[in-house]
């Protein structure tokens, strides 16, 4: 199955910039990493690996927020790529989205690989 990741991410600026956007960045960890989401790269998902965690969003600054428990969804290996590079996660193989662990913000050139390609 093909996927055609379109996700809308927050950045921040490059001089450590704009914390509220980065509160709210599409962020998921897996297995004692942090990855973010790619947009507009295809993908295909293969076999389930486990549960990966959407942290909750803290945009207003409240403790309280700070406090909840993430979201649980589904990490899926991508095909050909590496799972301490990248994952798909959702509900589905067939709508998960690409999200990469990022060294800085330098995207991992595997994943760069598949943006060439599409």
């Amino acid at each position: 199955m093909l996927v055609l990741a379109v996700a809308c991410t927050s950045e921040s600026s490059s001089d450590g910039g704009d914390e509220q956007a980065d509160s709210c960045a599409y962020l998921v960890h897996y297995q004692d990493r942090v990855y973010r989401d790619v947009a507009n790269v295809e993908f295909t998902a293969d076999e389930k690996l486990g549960s990966a965690t959407l942290p909750p969003c803290d945009d207003t600054g409240d403790q309280k927020d700070a406090e909840q428990a993430g979201e649980t969804t589904t990490a899926y290996r991508v095909n050909g790529i590496s799972p301490d590079v990248a994952v798909a996660v959702g509900d589905s193989p067939d709508d998960a989205v690409l999200v990469a662990a990022y060294s800085g913000s330098e995207l991992p050139s595997e994943v760069q690989k598949l943006m060439n390609r599409s």
